[in-house]
């Protein structure tokens, strides 16, 4: 009961000194040796050095292509203003009467195309900001609808997306990007359909009460309006709705999504790749790596078309490259830090009562599990990879040894558990939450309240619809 009580007291710290915003590089040893001191039977030092460390350095050797490649393509898109264009573009074809749709298209056609959701939310703040003005729609409802494009479907559902959500269960299930499609997608349109309606219920509702757009600190502070979009570096050219511009700008994104597909679902199966069994690459199969390849691959490609494409639009392309690169380090290293501390979780005594009491609401589908699982994991240390890396690392072969003897597909498995990622992560002392209201000059107070609602239930709710589908019907 000791073990038991060092976990919680180690997860109730991280989550709420993290909201505070204490660095998570600090927290997730620190936590993880303050559980381990509650377990008479785990050292302090062995803790540390013999499975913290081993389970960080596992996760970075895994995932640092994916986070170095997808940081670096962030970062070009940005700079280049290719991200700009592509959001103007579907701003000016969809019109001022559809702001909220228009802004949760572009954000999703830019996060689905591999750009960072951080990225995305400092590129289009400007241009929503301006656009939901015209529209008198409040200001207010800005950060729910840039969460809604670019923190939910696109992020865990839609099949193919780049996302490190969608990266991580595939070695776990030897799965890719693509697994379960048709679920993704159902599942997908549900975030969106009923997150948009929400939002325009919100929207209609404040004009009916005579409420307007209204001013944040972001746009009354000359500074702070300034810093948001110097943040965005990139400016988009004179010919920025020019059918050219909106070519090269979406080229690459179509890029990675198509060679994606191909390279999961035909090339690379259709190598030799016998070699792989050998020792000395980690006697493994292509089916365990075809995915973390395909994306890397598209990646890759994408941003040598992208440099390509808009060579004149990066006077420093130095810069902009090695920027890119030094961005990715502190999410990977928080990402794979809080790995370490669901490892050293995990190996408590306390630990098997908890695991079995969450194998045990649902012991013949393990989907149910899963979803609860993850989903908790999630919210507490408030990052969706973070939180999937740790129910993955420590119940991953469990659920997939249970989905094998109920007939579930790994495929399946896969997707609910990157839908699962999607729901409490955002609750409030989440990274990007706190980011995006800062970058819209609000508080937690003033828009929250829509975030929760198209972040957090509604990708429950989501999660449930998938669940309930993939139980009666299997994966599609």
């Amino acid at each position: 009961m000791t073990s038991i009580l060092g976990i919680l007291l180690a997860l109730v710290l991280l989550m709420a000194l993290a909201y505070r915003g204490v660095s998570v590089l600090i927290l997730a040893p620190l936590m993880a040796l303050l559980a381990a001191l509650f377990s008479p039977d785990a050292p302090l030092l062995a803790s540390y050095t013999q499975v913290f460390m081993p389970a960080l350095g596992g996760f970075v050797i895994a995932f640092f292509p994916l986070f170095l490649l997808g940081a670096v393509f962030g970062k070009l898109m940005e700079d280049s203003g290719a991200a700009t264009v592509i959001a103007q573009a579907i701003v000016k074809t969809l019109g001022v009467q559809r702001a909220i749709l228009a802004i949760v298209l572009a954000c999703a056609v830019l996060t689905y195309g591999g750009v960072s959701l951080f990225v995305v939310a400092f590129a289009v703040y400007p241009i929503a900001a301006a656009l939901f003005r015209r529209a008198d729609v409040p200001q207010r409802l800005i950060p729910g609808t840039i969460a809604l494009g670019a923190f939910t479907f696109t992020m865990t559902a839609l099949p193919g997306t780049p996302a490190i959500q969608n990266a991580i269960p595939m070695p776990f299930f030897g799965t890719t990007p693509f697994a379960a499609p048709g679920l993704g997608l159902i599942g997908g349109a549900v975030m969106l359909v009923l997150g948009t309606l929400w939002l325009m219920r919100r929207a209609a509702s404040a004009k009916a009460r005579g409420e307007g757009f209204g001013e944040s600190s972001a746009l009354k502070d000359p500074a702070n309006a300034t810093s948001a979009r110097a943040s965005t570096a990139g400016h988009p050219p004179p010919d920025a709705l020019s059918g050219s511009a909106f070519a090269r700008a979406m080229a690459p994104v179509v890029l990675v999504i198509a060679l994606n597909y191909l390279l999961a679902t035909w090339l690379l199966p259709a190598l030799d790749t016998a070699y792989l069994a050998e020792p000395r690459y980690g006697s493994t199969r292509i089916e365990n790596l075809r995915g973390i390849w395909a994306v890397t691959t598209a990646l890759a490609a994408a941003i040598v078309l992208l440099v390509l494409l808009q060579r004149a639009r990066l006077p420093d392309l130095g810069q902009t490259l090695e920027t890119g690169a030094t961005s990715s380090v502190l999410p990977l290293l928080n990402t794979a830090s809080q790995v370490g501390f669901g490892a050293v979780i995990a190996s408590l005594a306390g630990f098997a009562l908890i695991r079995d009491a969450v194998l045990g609401i649902a012991p013949g589908n393990p989907l149910v599990s899963m979803s609860i699982a993850v989903n908790i994991l999630a919210g507490i240390t408030g990052s969706a990879s973070g939180g999937m890396s740790i129910a993955l690392q420590t119940l991953g072969e469990t659920w997939l040894a249970m989905g094998q003897a109920a007939g579930i597909a790994p495929d399946l498995l896969h997707r609910v558990t990157a839908i699962a990622t999607g729901g409490l992560d955002a609750l409030p002392h989440n990274g990007a939450v706190i980011t995006l209201l800062g970058i819209c000059g609000l508080s937690h107070r003033q828009a929250y309240a829509d975030i929760f609602v198209v972040a957090v239930a509604i990708p429950v709710l989501s999660l449930v619809v998938v669940v309930l589908l993939g139980t009666a019907f299997g994966s599609f």
